[in-house]
């Protein structure tokens, strides 16, 4: 079993930058790959970014690369998202995500356990 709790989240300008975190609990977070995902207001779950289980390998929505970075510290158990240039079509409610498995996915649904969200708003 995996807890997650993100954090982080707020109301930002355009251009601004915000740095969400996510804390996980339990023995598997190490060999769990990790993911971002975000909705907005009517739509789908969407696919932000992702990262192997060494912390190695990312992946991005062709949305957000070049303006956000995830990372992971194993020893702390947390995965990190750093937002910069943000816009609002960026606004959404974020969640992290841990998948107990070696393949990297896109989709939500390989997805083992997942946090409560936080809020991010973009205002223009």
């Amino acid at each position: 079993q995996v807890q997650l709790v993100e954090s982080g989240g707020g109301l930002v300008q355009a251009g601004g930058s915000l740095r969400l975190s996510c804390a996980a609990s339990g023995r598997t977070f190490s060999s769990s790959v990790m993911g971002w995902f975000r909705q907005a207001p009517g739509k789908e779950h969407e696919f932000v970014a992702a990262i192997s289980r060494s912390g190695v390998s990312t992946y991005y929505a062709d949305a957000v690369k070049g303006r956000f970075t995830i990372s992971r510290d194993n020893a702390k158990n947390t995965v990190y998202l750093q937002m910069n240039s943000l816009k609002p079509e960026d606004t959404a409610v974020y969640y992290c995500a841990a998948d107990v498995g070696t393949v990297v996915h896109r989709t939500a649904e390989p997805y083992d356990y997942w946090g409560q969200g936080t809020q991010v708003t973009v205002s223009s």
